[in-house]
């Protein structure tokens, strides 16, 4: 396959460059620009194939409608070119730890080499890069995950940090990064203290008549840990410390920019012992270290000081511009790295069912007695019913993150550019609040929807070449990194507690004000909506949109009015705010947090079906994952619709288990086709019992008679074998 410049936009055959949105013609997608994003699918006769037949839609069109096809083409693209590249190359055994660590060191230089960013991405919209840097880096994670962390790491998230707290004097390290001159890790964690970063001990004291900064580590506990790169391959450090002036005053928090290795021999300098923390459940291609300081200096100029800097003379002062890009700063730097994450998850989710149930459909096991053929596994309900819901929950997550996405960037946009902005601390803390409930939503969807996947592709599914428990090993960090999920989620639940005595006093106007996205619109009318009772007598009456829509916004009512009432309840008995709030997290806040994400997930997903343009086939199938979705989301949910009296006796209950058994067979003859909307090419998925063919048998013989030495005797046979006994 040739390289292809993911820098050149799409031309016609003229060579005019074009969107392809140019190519929607009479609500059909021209057949040159959809091979760009959906190339054909092998042609093979099989178990795939029948089922793509019984497909009611055409799944390029839903690829296009679930995926900005801008988005698509920069991915496309980028995968071609690292395809093309022995480079990139996915080695057939595990290496050595150390030599993991070397082959992503080297990837990451080539990947820089080849100009996968060009610099002219430097000169786009804030909004236009940072969309082309977060494309770039799903497609790279869904590559190679080591190799996605390593240079989000050490360039593109250090870049966006510097360039939002730094100023001018920063930016000869911006240019070195990018120049393959400088890599850096950025460090917050220390052994002592993650989540609770106010608390973090590292100091760093000016000292004036040196001009410098005295960074220092008080002890172990105050190390800096888990820092990706720091451990063998970093140049430099972004270090968060407690800024200390020379009397004494710690002005909190700041980050600065702190010189490691000798860049031509990758020796760490005196003042400075740093390491790596060893080998890791997964992700060992990334070397994450830890390093402690021993009154290390480093030049004044080194404070990044957009918000607050130190002169000469040692006199704090705040640099604080105007609200607006204050706010810019703030978002992007807390927020971006979680938002990147949800992507990349929703990628790891796509993979993890296309897996699952491309195999499924391939599988057969059983069936009806004197039966000529057994059943592919993908009949049975059992089987429809443990994957079919993380295959809606992918769909609703793509259009979800891929439009929330948006938004979010045109807010830091306009805040960059000092516009003037409504009410603008409830833009801020609801999009808090949405990010924090986003990243843990996804990523134990997803971690999830790997575990199911793996059973559910039985003992071949545990091989390595599966792809799924290596999936499943490097996913797992992200459930803890950039904030632990049950810590954020505290996020969420605070800010919408906060809001509930405008629902109760019928406020709406102060709702909408408070939640510009849109996300609470569901507490408007609460007390009308906490009134509400089941009243289904058959399953179209669950099996709808509206039943979903309906019940999400009681529940979402109900658990709010809940913590709210435990949280009086325990300030009344004496309790002081920080332990009542730690009492109530595990079965108030926490249900309440990520009930809110299912929800706004919902909604942001039925925005995409109301879409004009959409056709009609295409809306069908939106229809019902959304429908299954949402019910796979109240039938967990069940025993909170009875404890709120929503629901008695069994029939909502009864009524759930049919509707979502019955949207699961008519979705069987669909999934296949919406696995091929959603998945990733072949060299991207990298399982045997992926691929687009289908040939999972003839993968499965490759991958047996592939493995050297396999089918030779073990050169430690002496060791084992029988001896033969003397009779003497």
């Amino acid at each position: 396959m040739g390289i292809v410049d993911v820098r050149q936009p799409l031309a016609d055959h003229e060579g005019r460059p074009h969107r392809l949105d140019q190519g929607l013609q009479s609500g059909v997608w021209r057949h040159d620009l959809m091979q760009e994003v959906a190339p054909d699918l092998p042609v093979v006769p099989g178990p795939l194939s029948e089922y793509r037949q019984q497909a009611s839609f055409d799944w390029k069109q839903l690829r296009i409608a679930l995926e900005d096809p801008e988005i698509l083409r920069i991915k496309m693209n980028l995968w071609r070119k690292l395809e093309a590249d022995p480079v990139f190359a996915h080695p057939r055994v595990t290496p050595p730890m150390e030599e993991q660590k070397k082959r992503v060191a080297v990837q990451l230089r080539r990947f820089l080499e080849l100009n996968i960013i060009p610099q002219e991405v430097h000169n786009y919209s804030y909004k236009d890069k940072t969309k082309f840097m977060m494309a770039i880096n799903a497609a790279t994670s869904s590559w190679n995950k080591n190799l996605s962390v390593k240079f989000g790491l050490g360039v593109s998230l250090f870049t966006n940090a510097l360039l939002s707290l730094g100023t001018e004097r920063h930016l000869p390290f911006y240019d070195a990064v990018w120049d393959n001159r400088f890599l850096f890790a950025l460090g917050m964690t220390e052994v002592g203290h993650g989540s609770n970063t106010k608390q973090v001990r590292t100091t760093a004291t000016y000292d004036p008549p040196t001009q410098s900064f005295i960074i220092h580590t008080p002890d172990f506990e105050a190390a800096k840990c888990w820092a990706g790169n720091l451990g063998k391959t970093c140049t430099h450090i972004m270090l968060f410390a407690q800024l200390i002036t020379a009397d004494d005053t710690c002005h909190g928090l700041h980050a600065f920019l702190v010189p490691i290795r000798d860049p031509e021999t990758l020796s760490p300098y005196p003042g400075i012992r740093v390491g790596d923390i060893g080998e890791k459940i997964g992700l060992n291609g990334i070397d994450n270290g830890f390093a402690m300081f021993d009154n290390y200096r480093i030049p004044r100029e080194n404070l990044l000081n957009r918000t607050g800097d130190v002169t000469a003379e040692g006199e704090y002062e705040s640099c604080f511009q105007n609200p607006e890009q204050i706010l810019g700063a703030a978002l992007e730097n807390l927020l971006a790295g979680r938002v990147a994450i949800s992507q990349e998850s929703t990628h790891d989710l796509c993979t993890a069912v296309t897996i699952s149930v491309r195999y499924a459909a391939v599988r057969k096991q059983g069936g009806p007695r004197n039966a000529k053929e057994e059943l592919s596994i993908l009949e049975y309900p059992l089987h429809q019913w443990r994957l079919f819901p993380y295959v809606a929950a992918a769909c609703v997550f793509k259009v979800f993150i891929g439009d929330f996405t948006d938004q979010y960037l045109d807010l830091v946009e306009q805040s960059y550019k000092g516009a003037e902005m409504k009410d603008l601390t409830s833009v801020a803390a609801e999009v808090h609040a949405m990010v924090s409930a986003t990243k843990p939503l996804i990523t134990w969807t997803c971690a999830s929807a790997l575990q199911e996947s793996r059973e559910a592709c039985g003992g071949h599914g545990y091989l390595k070449a599966s792809q799924l428990g290596i999936m499943r090993a490097d996913h797992d960090a992200t459930v803890t990194y950039e904030g632990d999920n049950n810590v954020l989620l505290q996020q969420t639940s605070n800010w919408i507690v906060r809001n509930w005595p405008h629902a109760i006093q019928g406020n709406t106007s102060a709702i909408l004000d408070a939640s510009p996205f849109g996300t609470l619109h569901c507490l408007i009318n609460a007390e009308e909506k906490l009134k509400e009772e089941f009243t289904g007598t058959t399953v179209d009456d669950v099996l709808n949109p509206h039943f979903v829509k309906s019940s999400y916004e009681w529940l979402v009512c109900w658990l709010t009015q809940s913590l709210d009432n435990q949280l009086q309840k325990l300030k009344s008995s004496g309790l002081d705010r920080f332990t009542a709030r730690a009492q109530v997290h595990a079965f108030y806040a926490k249900p309440l947090a990520l009930a809110y994400g299912e929800n706004s997930a919902l909604s942001y997903f039925w925005e995409k079906l109301k879409t004009p343009e959409l056709p009609c086939e295409i809306r069908s199938i939106l229809e019902r994952l959304y429908v299954l979705y949402g019910l796979w989301g109240i039938q967990r949910n069940l025993a909170l619709f009875y404890k709120g009296g929503f629901a008695s006796g069994s029939k909502m209950a009864d009524l759930i288990q049919e509707a979502c058994q019955a949207v699961c067979g008519t979705l069987k003859p669909e999934i296949v086709a919406v696995i091929d909307a959603i998945a990733h090419p072949d060299s991207v998925v990298k399982s045997i019992l992926g691929r687009s063919d289908g040939k999972i048998y003839d993968h499965l013989y490759d991958a047996y008679m592939s493995q050297q030495g396999n089918t030779g005797r073990p050169t430690w046979w002496h060791e084992v074998s029988a001896k033969t006994q003397s009779k003497l």
